[in-house]
């Protein structure tokens, strides 16, 4: 009897790099969201079932990363939270470097959206971070 082969995941190759710099201390759990902000088409259907799509050229997204609140990158990512104007604009991008279902996500001109709420307590809190990307791609 033939198994089908065994596929391995490793959440250690997948990297979020922002600004050149990798950003570590990621949370438990999911720590890594990437999303483009509309459909890639808006499809048109009439009375009699002709279907017509319109194509979108909004390649903007968000990518939204979650850290421990002892991560060496949370001040990092404040400080990019504070900057104005061209200074702020930054390049983002996703390396997942997985055998089984590897991809890039990648963005020439990002910005951290607004720094997170602030908690505190007992226990290791989480920071999430929103990026805000303009030029969002992907390869596979």
């Amino acid at each position: 009897m033939e198994h089908a082969p065994i596929r391995t995941y490793d959440p250690g190759a997948v990297n979020l790099v922002v600004g050149g710099q990798v950003i570590t201390g990621v949370a438990d759990g999911t720590w890594i969201t990437v999303e483009r902000a509309e459909d890639s088409f808006t499809e048109y259907i009439g009375s009699k079932g002709e279907v017509a799509m319109a194509e979108s050229n909004n390649r903007s997204g968000t990518v939204t990363v979650t850290l421990e609140n002892t991560s060496p990158s949370v001040a990092y990512l404040y400080r990019l939270a504070k900057r104005r104007g061209r200074n702020a604009i930054i390049d983002v991008s996703v390396v997942d470097a997985n055998e089984e279902g590897g991809m890039r996500w990648a963005a020439s001109e990002g910005r951290v959206r607004r720094p997170p709420n602030y908690e505190a307590g007992k226990e290791i809190t989480e920071r999430e971070f929103q990026i805000f990307v303009a030029d969002l791609d992907f390869e596979i």
